[in-house]
């Protein structure tokens, strides 16, 4: 971190996620903000650095709360282009479990590259693939993030209900519950960081009600009560999922999540998009989390997530851009912009403003993540910054900056800081040979389908 007091001066324009008045700028000492300023204001004490921000929209880094790295090898592949979930899984369940270090470690680089040229500084992981020769893959993602300098929860994923037993995925791709608990114990110890500014952060993330069985999701939330860290899988994503449930448990996935002792804060879910209204108001009363994520849904047409009422409930509602195999990108701008769109379908657009879902993508994806310190522009907060010009053709004739982003379609960020340091400039990763990651990431992306 910087010890030098940066002023981001004059921006020409501001979204703090708190209704804050950051219209004069915002100055930043060790990686944290200090102070915000109204227009006509100068810093309290003299500063070393100002960056005239003119020309861009200030916002805090958004936050990414569910994606899976690995999946941007196999991104637009044709035979499940146009499936639904179920045998979407089905048939790249086989190729995913011809995973390799390498392969993880290229694709978890291009993922959050993309993510940080389009403004996101802290992203959740959920990553359940443990192949014979991969059992340390969440150590490379570690290495994956910091090299990147973002912020990550890197999730400890599960399979443990293969075709054998009645679950999805394949009999090998599964795991024992003993490897997975000593694993997910493992990950706690070495790498999870509890300050303020942490880098890493660890959870616990059995994949879903297809793919594990409840005891390993009970083991999981007592292993996650224990060592104090966050509990996420998939739910109520798709009609084959409740169904699913039904059949398997005799219950539908709410009761099932309460059942396994998931019904809590602990607790954030990747698309709950299937919950009639008695569902609803226990998950707010539970004030459980809930990661909305428009492209994946619409891209394998699995229904839109009711995030006014699970809000209105007390639920914590964030953004995600799901895994590269149904998004098929990871770009957190454009994630929001498509929030935008499909929710005012559901919600009409007096309610679905840019600046909602611009909170959803940054304060409020924060808090489904349990973290405090990020996700909004003030005093105290990290210094997670992303700042989008306007210089496009696809901006002329906008008059509101702040909605043009998500109107016009923002998709790069011209210069991104985490923790008080600038990660991309002139809309470049500092330090990353980005033509030869695309070279070496397409080589194996076409070795894992062949």
């Amino acid at each position: 971190m910087s010890a030098t007091r940066l002023w981001i001066k004059h921006p020409l324009a501001t979204f703090t996620a708190n209704n804050q008045d950051a219209s004069g700028g915002l100055v930043i000492h060790d990686g944290v903000i200090t102070e915000l300023l109204a227009v006509g204001q100068s810093p309290a004490a003299p500063v070393d650095e100002v960056f005239n921000a003119r020309v861009h929209v200030v916002l805090p880094g958004l936050v990414n709360t569910h994606h899976h790295f690995y999946q941007t090898l196999t991104r637009a592949w044709a035979p499940m282009v146009n499936q639904p979930l179920f045998p979407w899984l089905k048939t790249l369940y086989p190729v995913w479990a011809r995973l390799t270090p390498d392969a993880l470690a290229l694709a978890s680089r291009v993922a959050l590259a993309e993510l940080l040229l389009s403004g996101c500084t802290t992203a959740a992981d959920h990553h359940y693939l443990f192949p014979d020769g991969l059992e340390d893959a969440i150590d490379i993602q570690v290495e994956a993030v910091r090299a990147l300098g973002m912020r990550a929860l890197l999730t400890r994923g599960s399979m443990s209900l293969g075709e054998a037993d009645g679950g999805l995925p394949p009999q090998h791709t599964v795991q024992q519950a003993e490897a997975i608990l000593l694993d997910s114990e493992r990950l706690i110890g070495l790498y999870h960081e509890r300050a303020d500014g942490a880098q890493i952060q660890i959870g616990l993330a059995p994949c879903s009600p297809f793919s594990v069985t409840p005891d390993i999701m009970r083991a999981s939330a007592a292993l996650a009560e224990r060592h104090d860290v966050r509990l996420h899988t998939h739910l109520a994503e798709t009609l084959d999922e409740e169904e699913f449930c039904q059949q398997r448990f005799g219950m539908r996935t709410v009761d099932y999540l309460q059942s396994v002792g998931w019904l809590g804060p602990r607790t954030w879910l990747a698309h709950g998009i299937h919950f009639d209204d008695c569902e609803v108001a226990r998950l707010g009363a539970a004030g459980v989390g809930i990661c909305h994520c428009p492209c994946s849904n619409m891209r394998l047409a699995s229904g839109i997530c009711r995030t006014l009422e699970l809000e209105e409930a007390g639920a914590v509602i964030g953004l995600g851009v799901d895994g590269s195999a149904s998004n098929d990108g990871s770009n957190m701008i454009l994630e929001a912009r498509q929030a935008l769109l499909l929710q005012r379908l559901r919600y009409g657009a007096e309610q679905i403003t840019p600046e909602r879902v611009l909170s959803w993508a940054t304060r409020g994806s924060a808090h489904v993540l349990g973290r405090k310190d990020i996700g909004e522009l003030a005093v105290g907060k990290q210094a997670d910054l992303a700042l989008f010009k306007q210089d496009e053709l696809q901006f002329s004739g906008s008059h509101d900056p702040v909605a043009a982003l998500l109107l016009c379609g923002a998709h790069r960020a011209d210069r991104v800081m985490v923790g008080g340091q600038w990660r991309v400039v002139d809309g470049q990763i500092e330090g990353l040979d980005v033509a030869g990651l695309i070279a070496d990431h397409r080589q194996a992306a076409k070795r894992l389908v062949q």
